[in-house]
């Protein structure tokens, strides 16, 4: 059965309302038909927040969680393979934690494209439209943004530390574009910028400002409300509800942790903002993008992924570890099943090593974990051939990601949105649910 034989919630397939006169023969209207269809997209809808951890630059599958320990030495690299958990899944051996957790991970080892450029690999896989030159279509968190509104002094959609391009608003307004917290959350004494107001504005001064604000823009739309003034609105509602709200302040106060959790996660940047993700989400926010830059590594990944500098140089161990310990964690307090976790980054890696003991760009192939929010872990979903070059069964396209994602946090990607030209564009144009996650 493929993926657009998807299954209803009573177990039947769609496809076989459809032939002509079965309807009047199970004695069905067209609103049950409906309803039968919307009940079976709500039941794959769990998560009701998702961290995203995008891996910057292009992590290698092959060194990472495709390891090829028969293929010839010029294909598997300098690394060996370890086994997890999980009966027949193996990691690279800088993944020993992570392979504690495989249980609880969906690893699809069979993402493929044909953009093998940073920025429109990254568009594609952020935002489930293959880019254009003519529009900038939104990120996924920026439509779970759109379709959460407000409510929450929380924003519901914020980057760590920063965004990338293609995790920001596109053609949706601005307002829904992501908080980015900005700095290094791993230094001693970091504090979120902007969450504080100066020291000579007092709360009462802010209050004023609003309501001041508040009658300025009912002028103005008095005589033109547009996506400007709504966005402006939405900024400054959001703002002073971050900076008002000694709750809200307190969710970007990694301070608040114990030593002990602090250094579960590492006291490197991805092991601090994943722990501040987890925070967030337990506060409220619906989406938290997790952004680990370094990983375009182009020469000596024998150096550059492991510990073979010095300890905390590797990219791998790194995120070995703060990866295992937000799974554990979210787990151990109860909000794995309500949290989606998804790792990926815009592509894969050459399966062959250059001639700088590195390896380059390759959206052929790729992985993205998925683990929580309702997903059946401790599967492999895919496979790439012998040597890593193409998927060999079950091809994943970024699409199919970003329909998964969308679905299991029940948002709605056949809802049209329309562009500043008044042009009318759905959620998102194709893929397909990957079945297997649940």
């Amino acid at each position: 059965m493929n993926a657009t034989h998807s299954l209803r919630c009573d177990g039947m397939v769609r496809r076989d309302f459809i032939h002509v006169g079965l309807m009047s023969a199970l004695g069905l209207s067209l609103t049950d038909l409906l309803r039968l269809e919307a009940a079976a997209a709500d039941s794959k809808a769990k998560a009701k927040s998702c961290i995203l951890i995008w891996l910057d630059g292009g992590p290698s599958h092959l060194d990472t969680f495709d390891p090829k320990p028969d293929a010839p030495v010029e294909i598997r690299g300098p690394f060996k393979a370890i086994g997890t958990d999980v009966d027949g899944i193996q990691l690279c051996e800088h993944l020993p934690q992570t392979a504690c957790v495989m249980k609880h991970v969906a690893l699809v080892r069979s993402v493929t494209h044909e953009l093998g450029n940073h920025d429109t690999g990254s568009h594609y896989l952020l935002t489930g439209h293959r880019p254009t030159p003519s529009l900038q279509y939104p990120s996924l968190g920026s439509i779970v943004a759109h379709e959460s509104g407000a409510g929450i002094s929380l924003p519901p959609y914020v980057t760590i530390p920063d965004s990338v391009p293609s995790l920001r608003a596109g053609y949706l307004p601005a307002a829904f574009g992501p908080f980015a917290i900005g700095g290094d959350p791993s230094k001693p004494g970091y504090r979120v910028r902007d969450l504080l107001p100066p020291e000579w504005v007092s709360f009462d001064h802010l209050d004023q400002r609003r309501a001041m604000q508040r009658r300025m823009d009912q002028f103005s739309r008095s005589l033109e409300e547009n996506d400007d003034t709504r966005a402006r609105d939405r900024f400054f509602e959001q703002a002073h509800q971050l900076i008002a709200s000694p709750a809200a302040r307190a969710a970007f106060d990694l301070e608040q942790e114990p030593a002990q959790v602090r250094q579960r996660y590492g006291q490197r940047r991805i092991g601090s903002g994943c722990l501040l993700a987890r925070r967030l989400v337990e506060a409220g926010s619906r989406f938290v993008s997790v952004v680990d830059r370094g990983w375009d590594t182009h020469q000596n990944i024998a150096r550059t992924l492991p510990d073979a500098q010095f300890p905390g140089s590797g990219k791998v161990p790194d995120l070995d570890r703060a990866y295992a310990a937000l799974i554990t964690d979210l787990h151990e307090r109860g909000l794995l099943d309500s949290t989606l976790v998804v790792m990926m980054g815009e592509f894969g890696r050459t399966p062959k090593l250059n001639s700088s003991a590195g390896r380059d760009h390759w959206p052929r192939a790729g992985f993205a974990c998925f683990a929580g929010g309702g997903v059946r872990g401790g599967q492999l979903i895919g496979r790439t051939d012998a040597h890593g070059e193409t998927p060999a069964e079950r091809p994943v396209r970024p699409e199919d990601i970003a329909q998964s994602i969308l679905t299991l946090l029940g948002v709605d990607t056949a809802a049209e949105f329309q562009t500043p030209s008044g042009r009318p564009m759905k959620t998102l144009s194709g893929g397909e649910f990957v079945r297997e996650l649940i």
